[in-house]
């Protein structure tokens, strides 16, 4: 999935957290994170902290990526 806000960004989070059956509860005692910090994330919210976001990716086994879009940068 492209990932191209928050909004998405969440939308990812919270379709692999349900493929693999975990609770936000779960994700985020494994990721070192408060649930109210994860249904935030999953919820599109925009000033999350990118530590923590990483983590949460990690756990869920999600990478992220940085790629150059074709067609200029705005």
């Amino acid at each position: 999935m492209r990932v191209y806000d928050a909004a998405t960004f969440g939308a990812a989070l919270r379709k692999r957290r349900k493929e693999l059956g975990y609770t936000q509860a779960q994700v985020a005692a494994f990721s070192g994170c408060s649930a109210a910090f994860l249904s935030a994330l999953e919820n599109g919210k925009e000033t999350a902290e990118l530590g923590r976001a990483l983590r949460v990716l990690n756990v869920l086994a999600l990478d992220l990526e940085a790629a150059r879009r074709e067609g200029g940068a705005l």
